[in-house]
């Protein structure tokens, strides 16, 4: 009877609920697409302008090694499965046969430019992709290629394949950037990466990276690496695949850059590429064969947000209008829960009405986690334009969404502070309610006289003392100018972790605020973390004398500490925010209401 029971119950609903589900998801598919391309094909008929955007292949090696073997004759089988795999997958969708737009010559081969580098093989390791990139760019602009205006697949020569042991490793960048007019993928090729091995049960090889693994699944690895990695240099970010997608494999730009190919060995379904993934790169010169608007930077703008919780508290459903120039296809959704990069990110997508209207519903969340939606706009030309929304879910899995309701209430006073300046953003000031209070916080912050006190000086009375509003005896911070109860960017409002605070101090690493107390404070109590926004990690250390008395780990976006430090005697303090060794990019470390108490 249990067995019965556990065969026919998936996720907590029956199965014939979910492939109703399913049936119902996969209609609705259907009907977004078809709208969308009326859309997209309706931009493309006013004023077309045709043209073929290329990728362009290079194969370079270190000044003493030769390229492996048949790399051309490989590279060509591998780039064209690669492009079959796009074509099939937005074919499916309903797209028809876009795909990348490989170079080639008279005869039909992959054109293939050949780069050799200015230093030998031990000169070079995995972080050196731009050393790289660097020296190929005046050979290729030599060849009329402007590679900051091109897509590029740049393959290396930094691996080391011992056919005979049947040892593999590699030092090679591994990794991608770009969007609808440039990019650059860096991989690694190597003599047995081959589509004609993908399907090899036998023989095993040792992988430095992944252990004892059959051929086959060696070349899943890196050519869906390569698949994965173009997936980034055309613009598109990790996600995974949605419950009703899991059906299909695994998405690519998930963890689908390790399946690919799994199913010609019957070890799995392979990888796929998401609705949401398809609809970005329908309109992508790569894949439209339409170059109109491509020097056009897109504006956009989400209006009219609302957000409603479901009955049970468990999932939500955001409403609103965009609108933007060129115009808005489609609505991408990422809903991302902190920790783990954005490889857990789950998608939804909508496609706007005539008004602009559309409407994301949001389910599947990760309990136990605060989490980010970032918003895509899907412009006509390719390009993209977005915001993020913070939200949490608590362990019982109910959603918290009242920091995104506030951040709706906020929109025109944040749009107008930003554009117009304090002055003009006391008149949109929400008049109650939470949004108030933050907007009164911001600008109580931004005010040019703005109300401080010295922590050394103040009156016994007073028992507790927003630190930001103490006077520093030195601030300094690695990005723009220090800040109090406010961003110094237009997401102006201090939050973190799914949660706003009134009261912060802005500490973009690295940075440095000392207070002299001359005694009089007993405690230092609060948080500390990195507003909801991608990438960026810091650690935070409190000093007293001189001496540590805190060091929080190191924190990403989502994750806060918490500190309450004894201050009995202590006559100056000191906030040091670091950037965790790994640079400062991205790195906005904010201390989260930061208060002295007697």
């Amino acid at each position: 009877m249990h067995a019965t029971r556990s065969a026919l119950v998936l996720f907590g609903l029956p199965l014939g609920l979910i492939a109703s589900l399913w049936r119902t998801d996969a209609a609705r598919a259907d009907a977004d697409v078809s709208a969308a391309r009326t859309i997209l094909d309706g931009w493309q008929a006013e004023a077309p302008e045709p043209g073929e955007r290329l990728l362009h292949v290079i194969a370079w090696r270190t000044n003493d090694r030769g390229f492996p073997a048949a790399h051309h004759e490989r590279l060509d089988r591998i780039m064209t499965h690669i492009q079959d795999f796009y074509r099939r997958e937005m074919e499916r969708h309903g797209f028809g046969p876009r795909s990348i737009r490989l170079d080639r010559d008279a005869a039909g081969r992959l054109v293939v430019h050949e780069i050799v580098g200015e230093g030998a093989w031990a000169d070079y390791d995995g972080p050196d992709g731009h050393r790289i990139r660097k020296e190929c760019v005046p050979v290729m602009r030599a060849k009329g290629i402007d590679m900051d205006r091109e897509t590029v697949m740049l393959f290396t020569n930094l691996a080391e394949w011992d056919s005979e042991k049947l040892t593999f490793r590699h030092k090679s960048p591994y990794y991608a950037g770009g969007d609808w007019r440039r990019g650059t993928a860096w991989q690694l090729d190597s003599p047995e990466l081959d589509t004609t091995n993908l399907a090899a049960k036998e023989p095993l090889v040792q992988d430095g990276q992944y252990g004892r693994i059959s051929l086959g699944k060696h070349n899943s690895i890196f050519i869906g690496g390569i698949a994965h990695e173009l997936g980034h240099a055309l613009g598109l970010p990790h996600c995974r695949e949605r419950l009703d997608e899991e059906v299909q494999g695994t998405a690519l730009m998930g963890s689908g850059n390790r399946t690919y190919g799994d199913e010609l060995r019957g070890e799995g379904k392979g990888s796929f590429l998401t609705l949401a993934h398809a609809l970005r790169l329908a309109s992508h010169p790569q894949f439209s064969g339409s170059v109109k608007g491509l020097g056009t930077e897109p504006q956009g703008s989400f209006a009219d947000l609302a957000v409603e919780l479901a009955a049970d508290g468990k999932s939500f459903r955001l409403t609103g209008r965009v609108a933007g120039e060129p115009p808005v296809y489609a609505v991408v959704g990422y809903l991302d829960p902190a920790g783990g990069g954005d490889y857990d990110a789950r998608t939804v997508s909508a496609v706007p009405d005539a008004e602009g209207r559309f409407a994301l519903d949001c389910a599947a969340l990760v309990a136990g986690r605060t989490a980010e939606l970032r918003l895509v706009a899907c412009h006509a030309n390719g390009a993209t334009t977005g915001r993020g929304e913070p939200y949490a879910v608590a362990k019982d899995g109910t959603v918290d969404v009242e920091t995104m309701q506030v951040a709706f209430g906020l929109a025109p006073f944040l749009e107008t502070l930003a554009m117009k300046g304090p002055e003009a953003a006391h008149g949109v000031a929400p008049a109650d309610g939470p949004a108030a209070r933050f907007a009164a916080a911001v600008l109580r912050g931004r005010a040019a006289g703005r109300q401080t006190v010295d922590p050394a000086a103040t009156a016994e009375s007073l028992k507790t003392l927003a630190l930001s509003q103490a006077i520093p005896a030195q601030a300094k911070v690695g990005w723009l100018k220090p800040a109090y109860d406010h961003l110094p960017r237009p997401e102006a409002v201090i939050e973190s972790g799914g949660r706003m605070f009134e009261t912060g101090i802005y500490a973009h690493a690295p940075a440095l605020h000392r207070y002299d107390l001359a005694g009089k404070w007993r405690r230092l109590r609060g948080e500390c973390g990195l507003p909801t926004q991608s990438g960026g990690s810091v650690v935070f250390v409190i000093k007293a004398d001189g001496r540590e008395v805190f060091r929080s780990a190191k924190l990403g976006p989502g994750k806060t500490g918490t500190y309450d430090v004894d201050l009995a005697g202590v006559q100056a303090i000191e906030l040091v925010t670091e950037d965790a060794g790994d640079g400062n990019g991205a790195d906005w470390g904010v201390w989260l209401a930061p208060e002295l108490a007697r």
